[in-house]
């Protein structure tokens, strides 16, 4: 009896630190507004997520100087490695677990597509920086983006393609596995047609993971394109591109955002690299001070130059910053409305107006690629 006794006040003694160490961990979570962060940090498309989440610090670091509310901001970051069943996975862990007050991420917007719907039946708002094809936010109402979309992206580069370079003959290279290149070949294919050019073929594809495009390369240098658009992510482009060109394929190759990293010089090659276009959310080469400023504190910390991924994830935090401050609180629906209401907001990618679709209008860029970085070239406003 005597033992029974010693165990009963010893498990007695356990439980009540364990409840003060419940009740010390909701006194800080209390003086804190919790996010949870979705990014590849190893996978083939590592380089955005890694990027993404230095800008994510940097934000965070000038957020908490002056907290909100008195609450300072927590990132929790998950990797999704890329994949979209990774994402939904962790967007449900931060959820369930984590109890998270909001989601940002991912950057492909397959991934974001898988785990927007598990956000929304939550109604924990979901605020992607950089997912640009269309179908991500109409999952539902507490879904936002703050890049834009691939039917402004597509125009873009389809103008550039017919009236910048004068080209009037275009074949697609599409990554058949991506929503994200499906989405933008659909826009560019029409405008390039509207404008009087013609696509001569759009159904030259591959899968992510490829490596050797050899065989679907001699089907587009036999169609004899005055220029392709190539819409994918920089682990298969900077490979395509220095087989393209090793083929003798010189005509200019154009594609979006997903080429912006800084892993694409490495993998195309200087040959592969240069005399390419791509457009983009954000330039280290544009003037406004604002942007000057945040490409030296970036280089200060990391010693590189930010890409897109860096810009975007920044501005997104500032964002939601901005957002907390005017709903007065971080519960879903008050900061699903702020979020709605966002305005102006001014970023180093540009003015962010979030519209009705809860998508952001901005402007977007056009870099020409060389071996040593991407070169500004011009800016289209929505």
């Amino acid at each position: 009896m005597k033992l029974l006794g010693i165990l009963i006040a010893l498990l007695l003694t356990a439980g009540c630190q364990d409840k003060k160490a419940d009740s010390a961990a909701a006194q800080k979570s209390e003086n804190e507004i919790t996010i949870g962060a979705v990014f590849a940090m190893t996978g083939p498309i590592a380089s955005y997520g890694q990027e993404s989440v230095n800008g994510i610090k940097m934000a965070l670091e000038e957020v908490n100087q002056t907290p909100i509310n008195g609450k300072t901001l927590k990132v929790l970051v998950e990797d999704n490695k890329g994949e979209p069943v990774e994402s939904a996975n962790a967007v449900r862990k931060l959820i369930d677990i984590n109890k998270v007050d909001l989601i940002l991420g991912s950057v492909a917007s397959s991934n974001t597509l898988a785990s927007a719907p598990i956000a929304q039946a939550a109604k924990v708002p979901l605020l992607t920086p950089a997912s640009t094809n269309e179908k991500v936010t109409m999952t539902g109402d507490f879904i936002f983006r703050t890049c834009f979309t691939d039917n402004f992206q597509g125009v873009v580069m389809a103008k550039f393609a017919f009236t910048t370079l004068t080209k009037r003959k275009a074949a697609i290279i599409v990554d058949n596995s991506s929503d994200y290149s499906k989405g933008l070949q659909k826009v560019f294919k029409e405008e390039f047609n509207r404008l009087g050019g013609a696509v001569i073929q759009d159904n030259f594809t591959y899968t992510q993971k490829d490596t050797d495009f050899r065989s679907l390369l001699t089907k587009v240098k036999r169609a004899d394109p005055d220029v392709i658009f190539l819409p994918g992510y920089y682990s298969e482009v900077g490979l395509i591109l220095k087989q393209a060109r090793s083929m003798g394929m010189e005509m200019p190759i154009l594609g979006g955002d997903g080429w912006d990293s800084p892993k694409l010089q490495e993998l195309a090659g200087p040959q592969g690299i240069k005399g390419n276009y791509i457009s983009s959310h954000f330039s280290p080469d544009d003037v406004d001070p604002r942007v000057q400023k945040f490409v030296k504190d970036y280089m200060a910390r990391y010693n590189e130059k930010p890409g897109a991924m860096a810009a975007l994830g920044y501005d997104a935090v500032l964002v939601i910053a901005d957002a907390l401050k005017r709903a007065g609180s971080a519960d879903s629906a008050s900061l699903q409305k702020a979020l709605a209401n966002t305005v102006g907001f001014e970023g180093v990618t540009g003015a962010i107006t979030i519209d009705a679709n809860r998508n952001a209008q901005k402007s977007a860029v056009v870099l020409e690629t060389t071996a040593t970085g991407n070169i500004f070239n011009q800016k289209v406003n929505p």
